[in-house]
């Protein structure tokens, strides 16, 4: 979803003067492929709002754009930052608003086309699955389409998350009071309309979220922050809160294979996908420790504003006012 360039600049300053946590990078040595970060430099890739892991082809990650310009995914080699595949969705018809992807247990590819720049104006959304491929070469895959509503009616969503172990479906909605943790029926069809209920809470203004690959967590991100979740069976508890890398519009992330690092992706050109550290670790065996060498990214125990939360907040307030030039820019051009 497209933010004005006004309330982000806005939104940031603010978490500037809250304090907001720089991030915790990765260890080079640490994490599966993909754990040190990379930058996607496809040109037709501006507008990067999902990112998924694959699971058959290490250090390959899924992604699309965030607009109507086609049924497409891209598969970026974490390692080069090109992409190597381009996969064209046969049988959808064509996307509004693609959010979200992620990779369930058998394999599949899920695509959520939940976006609602209106505020609920669509009175359903679509959920797309298709099998991930064996080869990377660019080819065209038939999905499955879905149709989505929800039980208390329409509204903006941006996180979809398939749980690695039960297969089920997840939206969280997007609001700037937090949103609504949303769960599939008791299977998806393809010939009715799935009613997704709600069943929790998300503390969070949410741009994206994922499970760990044990399906222990749940991590979810906005802007400029994010928090993690115990899953709890279904019944999520709040961990902490998570140090999100600063970035010009974040609507992504994902962990990476071995569940020890949180990536954080951003829409723009050859945007940058950014490590962070896992609380208490999100691996398959969900006794990793967190990816960064001190703490977690959940304990909030900073500099008092020296180091590197000094640094977060000079850069901050530096994009700030670049964000609030363009836009002069822009208002000054429409004048003319």
């Amino acid at each position: 979803m497209r933010r004005s360039l006004s309330f982000l600049a806005g939104a940031l300053l603010a978490a500037v003067a809250l304090g907001a946590p720089a991030p915790a990078l990765a260890a080079a040595d640490e994490g599966s492929e993909g754990s040190e970060g990379f930058t996607i430099k496809d040109s037709r890739i501006t507008e990067s709002s999902g990112l998924a892991a694959s699971r058959a082809h290490p250090g390959i990650y899924w992604t699309h754009n965030d607009s109507d310009d086609g049924a497409f995914l891209y598969a970026v080699d974490s390692r080069t930052g090109d992409t190597v595949a381009t996969i064209t969705m046969a049988g959808v018809g064509s996307p509004r608003d693609v959010e979200a992807v992620s990779v369930g247990p058998d394999g599949h590819l899920y695509v959520g086309d939940i976006g609602d720049n209106l505020g609920g104006a669509w009175s359903y959304v679509w959920i797309y699955e298709l099998p991930e491929p064996k080869e990377l070469k660019d080819q065209t895959v038939r999905a499955t389409q879905y149709v989505v509503k929800y039980a208390d009616g329409a509204r903006d969503a941006e996180a979809m998350m398939v749980h690695p172990k039960t297969g089920k479906v997840y939206i969280v909605s997007k609001n700037e009071d937090g949103g609504g943790l949303y769960e599939q029926p008791a299977t998806l069809s393809a010939k009715g309309t799935n009613v997704f209920k709600r069943i929790g809470d998300i503390d969070l203004w949410v741009t994206d979220g994922a499970f760990s690959p044990n399906g222990k967590q749940l991590a979810v991100r906005g802007y400029f922050g994010g928090a993690a979740y115990d899953w709890n069976g279904g019944k999520p508890k709040k961990e902490g809160r998570l140090s999100v890398p600063l970035q010009g519009q974040g609507e992504s992330m994902t962990y990476t294979p071995d569940g020890s690092t949180l990536l954080y992706g951003s829409e723009g050109e050859e945007s940058s996908v950014e490590p962070g550290s896992v609380p208490g670790g999100g691996g398959d065996e969900g006794d990793n420790s967190s990816s960064a060498g001190g703490g977690s990214a959940a304990d909030g125990d900073g500099d008092n504003g020296d180091g590197a939360n000094g640094n977060l907040k000079v850069g901050a307030i530096a994009l700030a006012v670049g964000l609030a030039v363009v836009l002069g820019f822009k208002r000054l051009f429409r004048r003319g």
